[in-house]
């Protein structure tokens, strides 16, 4: 955060509020905030100084109750002076308003502009980490590989492309099997034709990572289907670029999709599987009903 920072922050960047800062800036960036501080008043009607803005935020809260967006409030008490002099260090806790058990902290640097309740505000991080929860479907798909790709989570989350892309890849090329394993359970149950069948056991026996992947795009149920493309083949086609010349940004954007498409897998694998549970329950009561 020096000077020279600070002013083209100033100069570049339009200014957002306090409550989209905290939802959606990732840390290690200088923001310019409109309506960070709220003027605090004498009795006489003087100000008599700034406190820091406190408003509700919504954020995913992964508590069973929850399991979704909702509003998280800040504890009582916990706004601050602000100063235009200075930048105020300070922690910042919320609590999820529904389940009243989920909190979040952030660990923040604050100033206010001289004249105004705007100001300047910089996240050193968060607790939990910032960024999108990772759903429990693609945890339990990816299996072992669960701390490597949250690394990879992290290295995104941070804006480190080549490191998300390289962890994301490395997952992928290692959970091979383990992702036709799902993908053969649910062809099983839909009753795949035996060519497609005999596709996906003999990618899980190839060892080279790309050709595997290529020779299955035709042999997916239609029901994993993400808007009418494979994702395999998706996968095959991001994953199978090299990093040689390539900027970091470019790296970010192919791991986000990656990851994206690798958790709608999980969603579409899971639920095609419950489908069919559910299915065979309605069907084994019926019958059992007209035994």
């Amino acid at each position: 955060m020096t000077e020279k920072n600070e002013a083209s922050v100033q100069e570049t960047t339009p200014a957002i509020s306090f409550s989209e800062f905290l939802e959606s800036t990732q840390p290690g960036v200088v923001t310019a905030i409109d309506g960070l501080t709220k003027a605090r008043y004498y009795n006489s009607g003087g100000i008599s100084g700034y406190g820091l803005s406190t408003p509700e935020i919504q954020l995913h809260c992964s508590h069973d109750a929850c399991n979704g967006v909702r509003f998280f409030r800040p504890a009582p008490n916990s706004s601050v002076d602000i100063t235009d002099s200075t930048y105020k260090y300070l922690y910042l806790s919320y609590t999820c308003s529904n389940c009243q058990k989920s909190e979040k902290t952030f660990s923040l640097a604050a100033t206010r502009n001289k004249g105004d309740e705007s100001g300047k505000c910089y996240k050193f991080g968060e607790l939990p980490q910032y960024g999108p929860p990772t759903p429990a479907r693609l945890i339990k798909l990816i299996g072992p590989d669960r701390e490597m790709f949250l690394k990879g989570r992290r290295c995104e989350n941070l804006g480190l492309g080549i490191g998300a892309f390289v962890y994301y890849r490395r997952v992928v090329e290692t959970q091979k099997n383990r992702i036709l394993d799902e993908i053969l359970k649910v062809s099983h149950k839909i009753g795949a034709t035996p060519e497609q069948l005999k596709k996906l056991e003999a990618a899980k026996t190839e060892t080279q990572f790309s050709k595997a992947l290529s020779e299955v795009k035709d042999a997916l149920p239609q029901s994993l289907l993400v808007n009418g493309h494979n994702p395999l083949a998706l996968l095959h086609s991001a994953l199978s670029e090299g990093l040689h010349g390539q900027s970091d940004e470019h790296c970010l954007e192919v791991a986000s999709s990656v990851r994206i498409v690798l958790g709608e897998l999980s969603e579409r694998l899971a639920q095609a599987l419950k489908d069919e549970a559910e299915l065979n329950r309605a069907l084994s009561k019926l019958i059992a009903k007209n035994g």
